[in-house]
């Protein structure tokens, strides 16, 4: 039986989506900073959207050697589900298993998970039902981490066009890093999309 304050840790679950990311997952789950798991309960869900490469492999491969300090859940989509799919499938996953939060990585690197103790503390801390990284805050960064440079440009001009249009001063509304309060997900009617 755990200490009163193992506990109590909310249970965040770091949710990777991955396509043909057999060469970056391993990197990915290496970056996930161990000290997440001095605050939270954390699993780690990898669904692999039907690859065309050993994704699939080379997670499971990371997950039998131990070298990551969390449960590994990894599963396969044998028909590809397209992004918006296969985070519906991670959501659910989050649902049903009862977690606290979720955050959402991509399994080719885009998103910092070093950022994740950050991001979880602000989703815990506030009234917030979800939060947002940005890869636009930091200059040219997004470049520098592989973004195309038409993606980074069009990205800049859709968020500067939305913050006009909605009054707000969002960094970046395109962000696929989120972390989401499960209690917020479930209002969300996510499967009508």
């Amino acid at each position: 039986m755990g200490t009163d304050s193992e506990e109590k840790k909310k249970r965040l679950l770091v949710f990777i989506v991955a396509y043909n990311a057999e060469r970056t997952i391993e990197d990915v789950l290496r970056r996930i900073p161990p000290e997440v798991g001095d605050h939270f309960d954390v699993e780690i869900l990898i669904i692999d959207d039907a690859s065309e490469d050993d994704t699939f492999e080379r997670s499971e491969l990371v997950n039998r050697t131990g070298v990551i300090p969390f449960k590994i859940t990894v599963l396969f989509n044998p028909v590809n589900q397209g992004y918006g799919g296969n985070q519906k499938l991670g959501f659910h996953y989050a649902i049903k298993n009862d977690f606290d939060y979720v955050a959402l990585l991509h399994g080719d690197g885009q998103y910092a998970p070093e950022c994740l103790p950050l991001l979880a503390s602000v989703l815990e801390r506030g009234g917030a039902g979800a939060v947002f990284g940005s890869r636009m805050m930091n200059g040219t960064a997004a470049l520098k981490g592989g973004m195309p440079l038409y993606k980074f440009i069009g990205n800049k001009i859709l968020t500067k066009l939305q913050n006009f249009m909605l009054g707000s001063r969002l960094s970046e509304f395109h962000s696929g890093y989120r972390l989401y309060r499960i209690s917020a997900l479930k209002k969300i009617p996510f499967d009508l999309n």
